[in-house]
């Protein structure tokens, strides 16, 4: 109940002492804030029976009758409305209002989180309210101006160039240190820039001179291809030629040619 009530109600939402680092003209814009969404759209629900003037009437989520006697919800910022208690949910999420505290916008229901996030943008580092005049923006989320750093070193990265690494930037040097993945061909790693080919989990620079038959050096982009001990061939032909002596014992269900006859045959 405490975890999912830090969820729907974040005190730094409503409470600048959660917030450090905002600057006066934040914190009173802070404030402001969260006294009108007090003021205008917090309530809180009512669990109770369904008086017999309503019986039958239609739960306002699912549209499913409610009978006299039946446990509704009612909350008094929206009328002569009810609720099955399941139904009695945050707009956004879906998720059931802890303690039946919830938020009304246009005659909706939202958990403080989402109700909030009407209005301001929610910094994906820090989780904080944005109330700056600018802010990065970036795969969809929005930060801070100085909170869009690389996961691992935390240089700046407004204005270059990055990679999104599990939901968060990540600079260049940082990436292809750390995370980027080995060429089969040359050994060098996949930079974030450089175009890369896939097979059966395996990685190749897209290039040429990297991705390409491992006998006859054909370039394979974009042409059928067979694979074998994590080589790659452009035909069975040269696949057998690499590797004569196993042929016949190799597993054929990898080759892209399995199913064609033999240019031999």
């Amino acid at each position: 109940r405490a975890r999912a009530l830090l969820q729907q109600l974040p005190p730094q939402d409503c409470d600048e002492r959660y917030c450090p680092g905002l600057a006066e003209e934040e914190k009173r814009q802070l404030r402001a804030f969260s006294a009108r969404r007090r003021r205008e759209a917090l309530g809180q629900g009512l669990a109770c029976p369904v008086p017999g003037a309503c019986h039958g009437c239609p739960c306002k989520k699912c549209g499913r009758r409610l009978n006299k006697g039946d446990t509704g919800i009612s909350a008094s910022q929206l009328g002569d409305q009810f609720w099955h208690p399941s139904c009695f949910s945050c707009h956004f999420c879906h998720q059931p209002l802890v303690d039946l505290i919830y938020f009304q916008q246009d005659g909706r229901i939202y958990c403080g989180r989402h109700h909030a996030e009407l209005f301001r943008p929610r910094c994906a580092s820090c989780d904080q309210l944005i109330f700056m005049e600018e802010c990065i923006e970036a795969e969809g989320r929005r930060w801070h101006l100085e909170h869009f750093c690389c996961l691992e070193c935390d240089v700046p990265l407004c204005g270059q160039r990055y990679v999104m690494r599990s939901g968060r930037p990540c600079c260049r040097g940082c990436f292809e240190s750390l995370f980027a993945e080995p060429c089969q061909a040359c050994g060098d790693p996949i930079g974030a820039d450089s175009e890369r080919a896939t097979h059966q989990g395996l990685h190749w620079h897209a290039g040429a001179g990297c991705f390409c038959c491992s006998l006859c050096r054909k370039p394979l982009r974009g042409q059928p291809l067979t694979a074998r001990r994590g080589r790659l061939f452009c035909s069975e032909t040269c696949s057998l030629g690499r590797d004569a002596s196993s042929a016949t014992s190799s597993d054929s269900s990898d080759s892209a040619f399995a199913s064609a006859p033999s240019p031999d045959s």
